[in-house]
């Protein structure tokens, strides 16, 4: 079965515009995100999706560089943009990831992955806009379900917000969904890309853990953590928008 990891960018965020495109350690944040995703062994194809719009060219020339696929679609229906984008690639396991995640787990996705398989269900998510579901930090967030069920919600998704957000379909229409938690509650980190305070606390993670290998994950940040408390605060105060955790 073909496991395909797409993740979603665009130029046109409305809280930190360009935002994948900005750089930390010489490299794009996107580029960060598509190096972390590489080192998963359970992800056979990476597919960046992004927008027909030109604004974001910069993306697709992007993924060009990295030699990684790309697919264009709708800005607005989101939903339209992933089933294509998995269609074209015979996916029949998909990993959902956004742009904005530079510090995302590669062994964290690869272990949800594996439980996905392992069962029988529509989706596995550590992630969800009820904050009850959530154990791990925010941008480590990773969805994994079947091409079919994709199908399913892309062919019924009617409301607006359905066809935004992709996979509420899915969550307001099943009974085979897992929350993959962690045994100790991290949800109170975020580690996302969506704002100025967001830019500056991923900076100083990389700053000190990032020698050129993307070689430090969730406890190793933790472990960071506790030795300067003080980057918790940085932006401790940021709230996260509704229904965004993993749009884009």
């Amino acid at each position: 079965m073909k496991v395909v990891a797409i993740i979603q960018a665009r130029m046109g965020s409305t809280r930190l515009p360009g935002k994948v495109m900005m750089k930390i350690a010489n490299k794009t944040i996107l580029e960060h995100v598509i190096d972390r995703v590489k080192i998963s062994k359970e992800i056979n194809e990476i597919v960046i999706a992004t927008t027909s719009k030109l604004a974001d060219e910069p993306i697709v020339s992007e993924a060009q560089n990295l030699y990684v696929k790309h697919f264009r679609g709708s800005e607005e229906d989101v939903l339209s943009r992933y089933y294509y984008a998995a269609k074209e690639s015979n996916a029949d396991i998909i990993v959902r990831i956004t742009s904005d995640c530079p510090l995302f787990d590669p062994e964290l996705v690869d272990e949800i992955i594996r439980f996905y398989k392992s069962g029988d269900f529509d989706i596995v998510s550590n992630a969800g806009s009820d904050l009850k579901h959530r154990s791990y930090p925010r941008g480590l967030d990773t969805e994994v379900f079947s091409f079919s069920q994709l199908k399913v919600a892309f062919k019924n998704s009617m409301k607006e917000y359905q066809r935004e957000h992709v996979t509420p379909y899915i969550y307001e229409n099943s009974n085979k969904i897992h929350f993959y938690k962690n045994i100790v509650d991290y949800s109170n980190h975020r580690w996302t890309l969506d704002t100025e305070e967001d830019f500056d606390l991923i900076s100083q993670i990389y700053q000190l853990l990032y020698h050129g290998e993307h070689d430090f994950y969730l406890t190793d940040i933790l472990e960071l953590f506790n030795k300067h408390p003080e980057l918790i605060k940085i932006n401790q105060k940021v709230e996260q928008k509704k229904l965004d955790s993993i749009q884009n």
